[in-house]
């Protein structure tokens, strides 16, 4: 007689990554919102966006490892060179400067912002790879919502010094070159055979993300 099968974990382990970020988040929430001291939670960001990276990843079960490899690399590298050269020039997404609060800065760019990149294009195309759509359809849903968390993020942003634009105005440039990078991102996504789509922590940290920076934008408004 065949022994029993073992019962699956991950539901037990996705339920423990959720608990943990959404404690993360919403100690950072309060004491970003309402501490007296934001600049003591603020230092914990870096390592905030390491966790994240590290849960969310380690779900991903269906990307063939190389692929996955390569996809990663690729991604942070792209999004690190592009701020580089944004700030160096302000042609890009128009002028601005990133503070210190993000941890090490190479050639004036934090360098965990190529994780950043990372982690938005995986989780929306991630959602996006859940839609009954066409390839350049995700690409573009994927895209726009890299957008919209973009959009929420930049206030809170620039309040917290994380990075600073000309005159304090968000150019338009921004929000147009960043959907313009993100799309070449989840075109090469699409086309690199990984799936995020599939990785069942990817609703819930985006979300979790999108209220986080949503919330805190209304809040310091």
């Amino acid at each position: 007689m065949a022994a029993p099968a073992a019962p699956d974990a991950t539901p037990r382990r996705l339920r423990v990554a959720q608990f943990v970020l959404l404690l993360f988040y919403v100690t950072g929430f309060v004491g970003l919102g309402f501490s007296q001291d934001p600049g003591f939670y603020l230092q914990f960001m870096p390592l905030t966006l390491l966790l994240t990276a590290a849960l969310l990843l380690g779900f991903d079960r269906h990307s063939p490892a190389p692929n996955f490899g390569w996809f990663a690399l690729t991604v942070m590298l792209v999004g690190f060179g592009v701020e580089v050269a944004g700030v160096q020039t302000s042609a890009i997404f128009g002028s601005y400067s990133y503070g210190t609060t993000m941890g090490p800065r190479l050639w004036q760019v934090p360098v965990i912002i190529g994780l950043n990149w990372l982690l938005l294009t995986y989780m929306a195309g991630g959602l996006a790879q859940r839609l009954p759509l066409p390839g350049f359809g995700r690409a573009l849903v994927a895209a726009l919502l890299m957008v919209g968390m973009d959009a929420c993020i930049e206030p809170v942003a620039v309040h917290f010094g994380w990075w600073t634009w000309l005159a304090d105005v968000i150019p338009l440039q921004n929000f147009k070159a960043w959907f313009a990078l993100s799309l070449i991102l989840q075109v090469y996504l699409n086309r690199s055979h990984v799936q995020p789509g599939r990785n069942p922590l990817v609703p819930f940290v985006y979300m979790l993300q999108l209220l986080f920076f949503f919330g805190l934008g209304w809040l310091i408004g």
